[in-house]
């Protein structure tokens, strides 16, 4: 079997999207059980000057949306971060994976060694399409989702590598 980026996309950032989309919804139980504010876990983080778990997630789908809607020449999804709960969290995932999956393939791996401009906060960057994929926006996804993760279980959440993993028990 040959891997091209799309397979590996759609592999990796699937599982990704599906972990996330676990790990939003045992936060969601948790904070319904331990009568905690979803706001609360929300807005979390793990350090002051580190992006809250709504915003790592917003992160996470929107590097992997844009970033692949770019290498499959089209226009990058916009989606609007107004997200206040784990079930507008867990929707803005589902619309990224659901992207994911409906670009072309062919588009997405068309010449890896030509080079893709793109924005990075208000200056640009430039790398070959390959490099793109597998230096930015894959260790990006797994940055983000690892993020929330760790903010999630050490605000409690009883989360474990499986989860992370999206490995059924």
């Amino acid at each position: 079997m040959l891997l091209t980026s799309s397979s590996v996309a759609r592999a990796t950032i699937g599982q990704m999207f599906t972990a996330l989309d676990g790990i939003l919804a045992k936060a969601a139980d948790h904070a319904e059980t331990q009568k905690i504010e979803q706001s609360v876990l929300l807005n979390a983080r793990l350090y002051p000057d580190m992006f809250p778990l709504v915003r790592q997630v917003q992160i996470a789908s929107d590097i992997a949306a844009r970033g692949l809607a770019r290498l499959a020449g089209e226009d990058p999804l916009s989606m609007p971060d107004e997200e206040t709960s784990f079930c507008e969290l867990q929707a803005r995932v589902a619309k990224a994976k659901a992207l994911l999956q409906g670009l072309s393939a062919e588009a997405i791996d068309a010449d890896p060694d030509a080079d893709i401009t793109f924005p990075v906060g208000p200056q640009t960057m430039t790398m070959k399409r390959q490099a793109y994929f597998l230096n930015f926006i894959l260790p990006n996804v797994y940055f983000h989702v690892a993020t929330a993760y760790d903010i999630l279980r050490h605000s409690g959440v009883p989360l474990g590598k499986r989860d992370y993993l999206a490995v059924p028990a």
